[in-house]
């Protein structure tokens, strides 16, 4: 099993006490876009008759909308100039495919490869579809180091179905599944803990994150956070985001918070404009505290939804990004 790979900032308080939310880091009052952080979103496919185009640009809303700097869009050709249209502040990285629309694994392993090295959080995985690429470059980003990286929905199915995923598991990630996919996961990498029940949901979250030395969100009512020792539970949210693609908001919102506020020691510098001051010290904040932060805006944001729309229903995934930053501001210092 491999050690859990995110910094501490706070004492450990057992595996299924609930540490106290963390104080979200003050931004760089000097900052440009170049200090707050570049996040890759890998998603999308066109395979035959299936177009998913929303996911992962609902991933890139929502990072811009939790403040990243950049936010850049990887993403099937022929599809990715109508994923630029609906979200023109972000750049598009072109993955090459084949006649049918299946992306050509070792051509976009090398375009990914390039922009993976200059990014501060990758998010793997929206609209990712189930062939062989989405497998071939979930596990490609899982295997390196240096730069940390959210595996959300369908990377989630694609790092399934290798055999053997703990030996290969060397990123600094988290990991967003609903309990269906943490099931699929599970099966591969003996879990037979339930993440559905309330009262085994943490102990799941934690024998996930044990087992490939990781933070594991399991999604859902109560949605869990573990390192495999702390193990926090969220207590806010609503109804209202039981509906497509929030799942993809709070992928691109961790990104956000990972890019700008995480800091690994071989993850690349953010680059620092000359003359400016220098920035003060950062507090310790890891990808435990990312996802606790993340989590608890996303609840936050689906209620300040709620209280403005009695129905309780119809929330739209792009409105959910759009409030990201009022909840944000609940928790932000002032600076």
């Amino acid at each position: 099993m491999n050690s859990p790979q995110n910094s501490r900032s706070s004492a450990p308080t057992g595996p299924h006490a609930n540490p106290p939310l963390p104080q979200l880091p003050a931004r760089e009052p000097h900052g440009h876009k170049g200090t707050f952080g570049t996040v890759t979103i890998v998603g999308g496919t066109c395979e035959g008759p299936t177009r998913m185009i929303g996911a992962p640009v609902l991933a890139a809303r929502a990072a811009l909308r939790g403040g990243a700097g950049l936010v850049r869009l990887a993403m099937p050709e022929p599809i990715l100039q109508a994923g630029l249209t609906i979200l023109p502040s972000a750049i598009g990285f072109a993955l090459p495919t084949e006649p049918a629309g299946a992306v050509i694994a070792h051509a976009a392993a090398e375009i990914l490869d390039g922009i993976f090295s200059s990014s501060q959080a990758i998010v793997v995985g929206p609209g990712f579809g189930r062939g062989v690429a989405a497998q071939t470059l979930t596990l490609r980003a899982v295997q390196q180091d240096a730069v940390p990286v959210v595996i959300d929905a369908d990377g989630l199915n694609a790092l399934a179905d290798v055999p053997e995923l703990h030996r290969d598991f060397r990123a600094p990630a988290v990991l967003t599944p609903h309990p269906g996919e943490f099931a699929r996961l599970a099966r591969g990498l003996r879990i037979s803990t339930d993440p559905a029940l309330p009262a085994t949901r943490p102990k799941a979250a934690t024998d996930l994150a044990q087992r490939l030395g990781c933070v594991v969100v399991l999604k859902g009512a109560g949605t869990v956070v573990s390192d495999g020792y702390r193990t926090w539970t969220c207590t806010s949210g609503h109804h209202c985001l039981a509906t497509a693609g929030t799942g993809d908001v709070l992928a691109g919102l961790l990104g956000a918070l990972i890019a700008q506020f995480v800091r690994l020691a071989a993850a690349p510098a953010l680059p620092q404009r000359s003359g400016s001051p220098p920035s003060p010290p950062t507090p310790t904040f890891g990808l435990f505290e990312a996802a606790q932060i993340a989590v608890q805006v996303h609840a936050r944001a689906g209620e300040l939804w709620a209280a403005a729309n009695h129905y309780g229903g119809g929330l739209l995934a792009a409105e959910l990004a759009d409030l990201v930053p009022a909840a944000l501001r609940e928790l932000r210092p002032r600076y």
